[in-house]
């Protein structure tokens, strides 16, 4: 169960957030809290979209590389600990967890998710699916989590991140976050990361705006968030979703347009909104192989090894601390 007191600080940084995001000029959210309870189940509609490939590629690679990727990590056969950042409902690291405890390897499990509702989910489910595993799940902030992760023991950490959840920044925000990984971990340390690759616009730009309206559910939900939990009035028909996609940079970017000129209180604060004005809601990243190597090697990383689906629109890449 998490503590009102946590919830009470998770609200105050939500709200921080929100209000900044706000008042930048142009207007953003932080796409981190589009999972609350809501969020997570319209993600899961997502991820069973047709048109969402990302979801299949990335699903293809676990289920028939795990053993190798399993390899890639277990090195020596020491013990080692497997942090898994952003680990929703497990459904892809499943496979590389099983693959793990069928080589009778000594590790421990600590999924970290900033929605407590996914950590709850895992906590009831994951002894079931998987009885022999030993995990403890941590709810809260990727950095601060991994951070209380790194302190519980000086075993060797592998560090999932996968999904394409490093498309959710741009080049540089992404340079510094895995810097800020790296300097939480030690040499040898090992981190799995998935990039979405660059590929035919017509394809990526079909993922992010789907003919059902799952994705446009999926943004308003923030807003639906931000009047139940932060005293906000937005009226979700007063805006609608847009995405687009430069092949050129590989920016993916989906955004809400305001339909009128309208003010949206949250608490004590006042946002004034022009017809068609915009917020940047989220950006998903593509990435080339060349560039994936660039940001590994600028964060203090090198590339280990890669693993892709058959389409080759996706790739696990083994990275290891330099």
């Amino acid at each position: 169960m998490i503590s009102t007191e946590k919830t009470a600080i998770t609200n105050t940084e939500f709200l921080h957030e929100t209000l900044e995001g706000l008042n930048a000029e142009p207007k953003r959210m932080y796409s981190k809290y589009f999972y609350d309870e809501a969020g997570d189940v319209i993600f899961q509609q997502i991820m069973d979209m047709e048109e969402y490939y990302l979801t299949n590629a990335e699903m293809e690679i676990m289920k028939h590389q795990a053993n190798e990727i399993a390899d890639s990590v277990s090195g020596d056969d020491s013990a080692f600990d497997l942090i898994e950042l952003g680990a929703g409902d497990a459904t892809k690291s499943i496979h590389l967890l099983k693959a793990l405890i069928d080589k009778k390897l000594d590790f421990k499990y600590f999924p970290i998710d900033i929605s407590a509702h996914v950590i709850s989910e895992l906590e009831l489910n994951l002894p079931a699916k998987l009885p022999a595993l030993n995990f403890e799940g941590l709810n809260g902030d990727y950095f601060k989590m991994l951070k209380k992760a790194t302190e519980l023991s000086d075993r060797k950490k592998v560090v999932l991140f996968m999904g394409a959840n490093i498309g959710n920044m741009d080049i540089d925000e992404a340079q510094t976050f895995c810097a800020g990984l790296k300097h939480l971990l030690s040499p040898n340390d090992i981190l799995i990361i998935g990039f979405d690759l660059k590929k035919n616009p017509k394809k990526i730009l079909d993922a992010y705006s789907d003919k059902a309206g799952i994705t446009r559910a999926f943004n308003l939900n923030l807003l639906t968030r931000i009047n139940r939990e932060l005293d906000g009035n937005f009226n979700t028909n007063a805006f609608e979703h847009y995405a687009s996609y430069n092949p050129e940079n590989g920016a993916c970017k989906s955004y809400l347009i305001s339909l009128q000129n309208q003010k949206v209180t949250i608490g004590n604060a006042d946002f004034h909104f022009e017809k068609d004005e915009y917020i940047l809601m989220e950006i998903s990243q593509k990435y080339s192989k060349q560039e994936i190597e660039e940001l590994a090697n600028a964060s203090g990383f090198k590339v280990v090894q890669y693993f892709s689906d058959q389409q080759h629109y996706f790739v696990d890449a083994v990275w290891k601390v330099a």
